[in-house]
C-alpha cells in the first residue's frame, strides 16, 4: 500500500523531512536492514478451517483483559473504591466482544474504505482479510458500556476507568498481529532497524506496528497501572478514562508520522492522516473527562 508523495502542510504537515514519505531518504544506500521475520499469518490450518494470528490476538486480548479487570475489581473494592462484581464483568465480556468486532469493522468500512465496500458489500463480512478500526471499536464499546451500566445500575465512569486499564493489552497484541501479517507498515526509512516488508515494495520501512505496540500497548498499560494504584485517582471517576484517551490519541498521532498512510486515502487535511484526524477528538474528550472528574464532587456508590 504505497502512497503518492504529498506536500503536506499545516500542523501535521510541518514535520522533519526525514519522517515524510516524499523526503526521498537514501534508503537504497542503507547498510543495515533487518530482515522481516516472515511468519505465516495462519497459525493452524485443518482442512477448510484456519486459525489466524490476527484472530488469536483478539481472543487472547479479550480473555486476558477480562481476567485483569476481575483482579482490578477485587483490588479496588478492598481499597474502598468498589465498581462491580465478578458476574457483571463476566457478562460484559460478551458485550465487549461483540462491540469490538462490529464497531471495529464498521469503523474501518466507514472511515477508511467506504467507496470500495459500497461496491463490494459482501466483503464487509470477510474479517479474516483484516481491516479493523480502533476508533470504530472504541465508539462501539463506549455505547455498549453505557447501555450495560444503565441496565445493571453500575457507575459508568468508574466502570469505564476499570475497562480502559485493560485495553492496552488488546492493543499490544493487535499491533503484533499487524506486524505478523506484514500490514500497516511504516514509511520508507534508512534507520538501522528498517525492514523490507513483503508487500511494501523493495525499500526498507519503519516497523511502525512495533512502535505502536510499544507505545499504545506497553507504555500506556504501565501509565494506567501506576495511576490506578492511587486512591485519589480512583476516587475521581473519569480520570483514568481521560488519561487513556489523551495518551492513546497522542501516541497514535505521533506514530502516524512514521506509518505509511492507507493507499486509498493518502494524506488529508493539512497533510494529516485519517488516524491523526480521528485521534484529535479522543484527546479533547479526554481533557474534558479529567476536568469533569476534578470539578465534580466524588460520591462513592
Amino acid at each position: 500500500m504505497t502512497t503518492p508523495p504529498c506536500d503536506g502542510g499545516g500542523a501535521f504537515g510541518a514535520i522533519d523531512s526525514s519522517l515524510r514519505s516524499d523526503a526521498n531518504p537514501p534508503i537504497t544506500a542503507a547498510m543495515f536492514v533487518i530482515p522481516y521475520p516472515a511468519i505465516d499469518p495462519v497459525l493452524v490450518s485443518i482442512g477448510p478451517f484456519a486459525v489466524r494470528w490476527y484472530a488469536l490476538a483478539y481472543i487472547v486480548g479479550l480473555v486476558v483483559g477480562w481476567r485483569y479487570c476481575n483482579w482490578l475489581a477485587r483490588r479496588w473494592a478492598a481499597r474502598g473504591t468498589p465498581v462491580t462484581g465478578a458476574k457483571e464483568i463476566d457478562d460484559f465480556l460478551v458485550w465487549a466482544t461483540i462491540a469490538v468486532v462490529l464497531g471495529g469493522r464498521i469503523g474501518y468500512v466507514l472511515f477508511y474504505n467506504f467507496a470500495y465496500y459500497l461496491q463490494n458489500p459482501a466483503q464487509m463480512l470477510e474479517l479474516w482479510h483484516g481491516g479493523m478500526s480502533f476508533h470504530g471499536a472504541a465508539a462501539s464499546v463506549i455505547i455498549a458500556m453505557a447501555l450495560f451500566c444503565y441496565l445493571r445500575r453500575i457507575p459508568f465512569l468508574r466502570f469505564a476507568d476499570m475497562i480502559v486499564c485493560a485495553v492496552p493489552i488488546g492493543l499490544f497484541l493487535g499491533r503484533l498481529a499487524n506486524f505478523i501479517n506484514g500490514e500497516l507498515w511504516g514509511r520508507p526509512s534508512d534507520v538501522p532497524w528498517a525492514m523490507i516488508f513483503p508487500n511494501g515494495g523493495p525499500v526498507p520501512r519503519h516497523p511502525s506496528q512495533l512502535y505502536e505496540a510499544f507505545l499504545e500497548g506497553i507504555v500506556l498499560f504501565l501509565i494506567l497501572f501506576l495511576m490506578q494504584r492511587s486512591d485519589t485517582t480512583r476516587a475521581r471517576a473519569g480520570t483514568l478514562s481521560g488519561v487513556f484517551l489523551i495518551a492513546y490519541g497522542a501516541f497514535r498521532i505521533f506514530v502516524e508520522f512514521f506509518r505509511e498512510p492507507d493507499a486509498q486515502l493518502g494524506f488529508l487535511v493539512g497533510g494529516a492522516t485519517m488516524g491523526q484526524l480521528l485521534s484529535v477528538p479522543l484527546i479533547l474528550v479526554g481533557l474534558f473527562l479529567i476536568w469533569y472528574a476534578r470539578r465534580r464532587e466524588t460520591v462513592a456508590p
